[in-house]
């Protein structure tokens, strides 16, 4: 896993909290006591679930213990944050409402889970994840034919793409579970600002693990030449530079 900085990621809050709130829309739960966020990242919008349900006991949880520190500057009487690993998520009693919001993509296996999250559903319960299915884009496909590259192989070669199934494969498999779910894919138009805006937004999530894997001197040969493509295949205009950005959701409910 990465090292998380919250305060880069935060750099496109607005953006990057577009799809948690469409995501979150479309559950229906009316007055759940127990909402877990699983992937909460630095907390803004895991506090805006105790907002949406004011009965509810709210609990963030992430595998960064980065994270975990910037969130818990929204800790409060009904909200709480923990440092715990997905694949240890074992709740005590049945969970109402279960978000996952662009963190499975960075589970191995992450389907494999399912079947233990819809368990810990409570009768009634939903459960709700959106993951980035953007992988085949330039920013990524640049990315990964970079790191394949001889000069940077060494240390970069084997990081998992992690290339997400489509929507229709997450409804089959919620559907499998018994769950009553919804699925959709959409394509959001991001216009960015500055010089190299596409680099500063993917530096913070999806090429983490490559920047992290090269020693220095190594990393400054590989960081100008990433930026150099990426100004290639996304040039500015006008009105700043456009990144599409697709991302998959699926939301169940168990029967009650």
């Amino acid at each position: 896993m990465p090292v998380w900085d919250p305060g880069h990621y935060l750099q496109y809050a607005d953006q990057r909290s577009r799809p948690f709130f469409e995501l979150t829309a479309r559950v229906g739960a009316e007055e759940p006591q127990t909402v877990v966020d699983l992937g909460c990242g630095p907390g803004q919008l895991t506090a805006t679930l105790a907002d949406r349900w004011s009965a509810a006991r709210v609990t963030g949880i992430d595998s960064s213990a980065e994270m975990i520190e910037a969130a818990r500057r929204y800790a409060g009487p009904r909200v709480e944050f923990r440092r715990q690993d997905v694949a240890d998520f074992t709740p005590d009693q049945p969970v109402d409402v279960i978000i996952s919001n662009a963190m499975l993509q960075w589970v191995d296996g992450h389907r494999a889970l399912l079947p233990r999250l819809v368990d810990a559903l409570a009768p009634g319960g939903w459960l709700a994840i959106q993951v980035p299915g953007n992988q085949t884009a330039p920013s990524h496909t640049l990315l990964h034919r970079l790191g394949q590259d001889p000069r940077f192989a060494r240390w970069t070669g084997g990081i998992d793409r992690r290339i997400m199934p489509p929507a229709e494969e997450y409804l089959a498999d919620l559907i499998a579970l018994g769950l009553q779910t919804d699925a959709w894919e959409t394509t959001y138009l991001h216009v960015l600002q500055g010089e190299d805006p596409v680099f500063d937004w993917i530096s913070g999530t999806g090429a983490r693990p490559y920047h992290q894997a090269l020693p220095d001197g190594e990393r400054d040969a590989f960081v100008t030449e990433y930026r150099k493509l990426l100004r290639e295949a996304y040039p500015q205009r006008p009105f700043g530079t456009v990144l599409g950005f697709r991302r998959i959701f699926a939301v169940g409910q168990r029967p009650r």
